[in-house]
């Protein structure tokens, strides 16, 4: 084995070529976050992003994107922005992680969204966890009698509100892959509003996140896209989500709605007619990502799986950097797991959210209870 590391604007077209090839022969790797496209976007917005391509006797068996940190410190590539990562190659590549490592010149890689099951971490991992799915593959009417027999009364309840929103706010329309740069800053602005009530950092303070929700937004291609979409009461705006998507799979990554319209559960109305939509546009899945929102567990038809763990070299940053982390993800991983304990969290966040949205004199009405606004 042979491993070279470049930029990801370093890649030739016969490498590019290369690893969409590979990603297409593995339905496991059927994800846009480990798209070529999302590689060389994320390559032009940071310097810190690196592939180490592998190749056998001549021959390119794989890839591995990720970023390099201070100290030698390894991250999934998009880090805290994505939903899966791992090795792009032919299947059962099988690799000396540390000699990978060692290779791409990190003491240490972290990864919680890795394709479970890939031979080269295998050993690393120290758990595997399902990532729900709205498995859309035998059509949108089966996909819906399956979320009707997970939970009636909420099916039920959605739609019901939905009628509600049509009658007292305007007729409802559901807009498809739309190309609207303004549609999509309002999105954003929805968004970073509910990172600030929720206590959360907001990633749109970033310009470059910015930047690469732009450029994402304006790829069109058979195989890579960004997909914008948006429910309307009449004329207005009321919950969207950006995402991107393969030829068969789209991921959930940024939704939001306005907290105008919260009593109605604009989010969750917004999920099931994405998915009637993204089943009429051939997409075989939508992969809302693993996590606790409860909303999940009665949308979903389905499970892929990604897996946590830690590969590292004996070194003074490896060391330093387990103190800094393994607590922090084992003390997640306990919430996320029981949830009282993740709606407790939950709440604490959104106190904080509150507190600092009455410091800055932001209206209390800000505040939303409503548990099926699904940001």
């Amino acid at each position: 084995m042979n491993i070279v590391v470049v930029r990801p604007g370093d890649l030739g077209e016969s490498e590019i070529s290369r690893w969409r090839e590979l990603q297409g022969a593995d339905p496991s790797l059927d994800n846009p976050f480990l798209s070529v496209e999302f590689a060389l976007a994320m390559g032009r917005l940071r310097d810190y992003v690196r592939v180490a391509v592998i190749q056998d006797g001549g021959r390119t068996v794989g890839f591995f994107p990720y970023e390099r940190h201070n100290f030698g410190i390894g991250k999934p590539l998009g880090g805290f922005l994505t939903t899966c990562h791992g090795l792009i190659s032919v299947p059962d590549l099988v690799l000396d992680a540390k000699q990978l490592l060692r290779a791409c010149r990190l003491s240490v890689f972290d990864f919680d969204h890795l394709v479970a099951g890939q031979p080269t971490f295998a050993e690393h991992q120290s758990d595997v966890r399902p990532a729900p799915v709205m498995d859309l593959s035998s059509g949108f009417d089966s996909y819906i009698e399956q979320v009707k027999q997970n939970s009636p009364k909420n099916y039920k309840t959605v739609r019901y509100k939905e009628r509600k929103l049509g009658r007292e706010q305007g007729e409802i329309r559901f807009e498809w892959d739309s190309t609207d740069p303004a549609t999509l800053r309002t999105l954003l602005n929805w968004k970073s509003d509910q990172y600030r009530r929720t206590g959360r950092v907001d990633r749109f303070a970033q310009p470059w996140i910015v930047r690469l929700l732009d450029e994402m937004h304006a790829v069109r291609s058979e195989s890579f896209a960004g997909v914008l979409t948006m429910v309307y009461a009449g004329d207005t705006p009321v919950a969207g989500h950006f995402g991107l998507r393969t030829a068969h799979t789209l991921v959930g990554w940024f939704p939001a709605y306005d907290t105008e319209y919260a009593r109605y559960s604009p989010g969750i109305m917004h999920h099931l007619h994405m998915a009637e939509h993204a089943a009429g546009s051939g997409l075989r899945q939508v992969d809302m990502g693993k996590g606790g929102r409860e909303y999940k567990s009665w949308l979903k038809s389905g499970d892929l799986y990604v897996a946590e763990g830690r590969v590292s070299r004996p070194s003074p940053a490896a060391a330093v950097h387990w103190m800094g982390r393994t607590p922090v993800n084992k003390a997640r991983t306990i919430v996320l797991d029981r949830p009282h304990l993740y709606r407790i969290a939950d709440r604490v966040l959104k106190g904080f959210g509150r507190m600092r949205t009455s410091a800055q004199n932001q209206p209390a009405s800000a505040v939303v209870k409503e548990p099926w606004g699904v940001g």
